[in-house]
């Protein structure tokens, strides 16, 4: 069924405030998946803050027109599912992910930055660890250098508390009571 001239005017208009808020871009062509793999997939989108359309390729083009994703509308070409992400890589590991276990969904490109991304490259941002991984890792590699310290001087304390009754720190008696076991 087509769409007149104001529907047509609406899905532009949200697909292009989709584009203003989004940082990346998948495409993707879903030829041969069946209704119930659609429904996966839009599920698995919707949990990761991902947008899935289908659109009219033209009125895609039109939507992207004058934004960051300007740059692939030449790609824009056959039964094609879009994906927006306001998270740099949501949008990449929803759909790599589904491609994985159901050949039918082909990646095709995306934007990423302002930048092309072919379908290894759609791979490769799809391959990096979410925001809030990538957050417990530098908090860990932060913590290390002071738990590291925190051991070595509870070895120590330990160590020269074992040939005297008495605390094995005592010109620092703060860092005794923070090392001595409670």
């Amino acid at each position: 069924m087509s769409l007149n001239r104001s529907e047509k005017e609406a899905v532009i208009t949200d697909v292009t405030s989709l584009a203003a808020k989004a940082q990346t871009l998948v495409m993707a062509e879903y030829r041969g998946i069946t209704v119930a793999d659609m429904t996966k997939l839009r599920s698995a989108a919707r949990s990761n803050g991902v947008t899935l359309s289908v659109l009219k390729n033209t009125l895609a083009r039109r939507a992207v027109a004058g934004s960051a994703f300007e740059i692939v509308s030449d790609q824009m070409t056959g039964p094609l599912i879009y994906g927006f992400s306001v998270d740099a890589v949501a949008a990449a590991k929803v759909v790599a992910e589904f491609s994985k276990t159901n050949d039918k969904l082909v990646i095709r490109g995306g934007a990423f930055g302002g930048k092309v991304l072919d379908v290894n490259g759609v791979k490769q941002l799809a391959s990096i660890p979410s925001k809030e991984v990538l957050l417990a890792q530098l908090l860990g590699l932060m913590q290390s250098p002071i738990s590291r310290t925190a051991r070595v001087l509870a070895a120590l304390a330990t160590q020269k508390g074992a040939g005297s009754t008495e605390p094995a720190i005592e010109a620092a008696p703060e860092v005794a009571a923070e090392v001595a076991p409670a």
